[in-house]
């Protein structure tokens, strides 16, 4: 079964992400399609980047290092929830992102984007990022605005339209990612 990872991209205090994701998640697993499962970059402590050798060569020396690369490569799918900072992604998904190299390869991603824009400059961001590692993001995105889908800046409450957008997302990401499949040997 396809394995798609649904990455909160944000370890700033008080942030949104991970009520977002859990109910992205909520939305995926009533589909069947795929297994799903919510990736915390909290959970894996990443500082700066500090391996030494570049992260194509694969050569890390680190454990979150190691840890985190277990977990990207097992997975053949994303899905971002990002916030936008500055009209960019956050820091600490840019840098979890870039501690890796092969373990994104040849894979899909989709965004879910949150900011006063709905997180698109992020998310354009992002694209050009997974470019270059060979990901192929799909066209179909999420974007949800801190002024209508959330209650007072703080409590999330979704327009019932990102359940369709959410969805299309997921047809786009599961489809590629079983597509490229035979890259991935």
């Amino acid at each position: 079964m396809t394995t798609i990872a649904i990455i909160i991209g944000s370890t700033r205090p008080g942030r949104k992400g991970e009520e977002i994701a859990r109910w992205v998640l909520g939305l995926a697993v009533r589909r069947g399609d795929a297994k799903y499962e919510i990736v915390d970059l909290i959970d894996f402590g990443l500082p700066h980047l500090d391996e030494i050798m570049p992260p194509a060569l694969g050569q890390y020396m680190h454990p979150h290092t190691k840890a985190w690369s277990e977990k990207i490569a097992s997975f053949d799918g994303y899905v971002f929830v990002t916030p936008e900072y500055n009209r960019s992604a956050p820091g600490a998904l840019k840098n979890a992102i870039d501690f890796l190299h092969d373990e994104w390869n040849n894979k899909a991603a989709g965004f879910v984007g949150y900011g006063n824009a709905g997180g698109t400059r992020a998310v354009e961001h992002l694209r050009l990022v997974m470019g270059e590692l060979q990901v192929a993001d799909v066209r179909a995105q999420v974007t949800l605005s801190l002024f209508t889908d959330f209650e007072n800046f703080s409590r999330f409450t979704p327009a019932p339209h990102h359940e369709n957008a959410v969805n299309t997302m997921l047809d786009q990401v599961v489809a590629w990612s079983a597509a490229l499949r035979p890259l991935r040997g």
